[in-house]
């Protein structure tokens, strides 16, 4: 084959799965809408199985449903009748994975949860078949040909059967209301979960660590306070309301045209308008107000903007929000 050849090889193959994947659309109705209510109202794990390619897209719908808020394993049909079938407890839901629907090693675990009364979804492309009599719910994921010239390597079929699992898994995410705060808390160390984390996560909150002071404090207070407690002092009026801050930079702007100052009040040296976020600010847009301001921390308000923390620049760079 030339390169003309090989890229239109690569094409059809394209063209051919897009065209499988396609049909599936027209297959979704009351037994998928059936398999998401099930997994919404699940109060065990989804088990999901299969045996050779299905088995990889087994895998990867495990790790999508338990990423997006449905805990989920992937149990290996032969392991799990060496022991690890004893893993599957009642409330649990058993998904399997199947283009032909007559693998021999699923029906050996089908035959064991099938006791326990674990509901069974099944993907298959054989409504006819033995795994689809004794499922709960079918899912049809049929292709009418693999992308494979000799129709042997599942190649369409794992395609299809990948996106029904997606659509199954995106379906379920969205009926629960999973969010993109849900998916901050499941993906701590990720780049999009880093990208969610809010101010309230990284800022510093513990009353004894959280600079203040009151309008009527004196510059040597603000002093100590500075030192101590990382460069900016948010300054509170009564009711714990942020009315200013003063930095080292403040303090020494202020000694620099004044004389016996230590006994001034804080008030006269201080910023008046602050730039503070809120505890629900996400931690990206504090970089970027700091970046743009040239400032290191920020105050934190709460919903009724009274004072609830610090957040600084160096702990945001060091939980790689950028």
């Amino acid at each position: 084959m030339d390169k003309s050849q090989l890229i239109e090889t690569g094409k059809q193959v394209i063209r051919l799965e897009a065209r499988e994947v396609e049909r599936l659309a027209d297959r979704i109705g009351e037994e998928f809408a059936r398999a998401v209510e099930l997994l919404v109202g699940l109060k065990g794990r989804a088990i999901v199985s299969g045996v050779g390619k299905s088995g990889i897209i087994a895998r990867k719908l495990a790790a999508t449903l338990t990423s997006t808020g449905t805990p989920a394993f992937f149990l290996h049909p032969v392991e799990g009748l060496h022991g690890d079938v004893g893993m599957v407890l009642r409330d649990d839901l058993l998904i399997l994975i199947s283009k032909s629907g007559e693998s021999e090693e699923l029906f050996d675990l089908l035959r064991a949860v099938k006791r326990l009364g674990v509901p069974i979804i099944t993907f298959t492309g054989s409504r006819g078949s033995t795994l689809a009599d004794y499922s709960d719910i079918l899912l049809d994921v049929a292709v009418e040909e693999e992308a494979c010239p000799h129709d042997l390597a599942p190649t369409a079929s794992t395609t299809a059967a990948l996106a029904m699992s997606d659509a199954l898994a995106v379906s379920v995410l969205t009926r629960k209301g999973f969010g993109q705060d849900d998916f901050a808390k499941l993906h701590p160390g990720g780049k999009l979960g880093r990208q969610l984390l809010k101010v309230s996560d990284l800022m510093v909150s513990e009353p004894d660590k959280v600079p203040w002071l009151a309008k009527t404090a004196t510059l040597r207070e603000a002093m100590l306070e500075i030192a101590f407690k990382r460069g900016t002092v948010p300054i509170v009026d009564d009711e714990r309301r942020i009315i200013g801050v003063i930095t080292a930079g403040d303090l020494t702007r202020f000694v620099d045209n004044k004389e016996e100052f230590f006994h001034r009040q804080v008030s006269e040296a201080m910023n008046p308008n602050p730039k503070t976020v809120r505890c629900d600010t996400l931690a990206v847009e504090a970089v970027y107000l700091m970046e743009k301001h040239g400032i290191m921390a920020l105050p934190v308000e709460d919903a009724d903007e009274r004072l609830a923390g610090m957040v600084h620049l160096h702990d945001l760079m060091r939980a790689r929000v950028v």
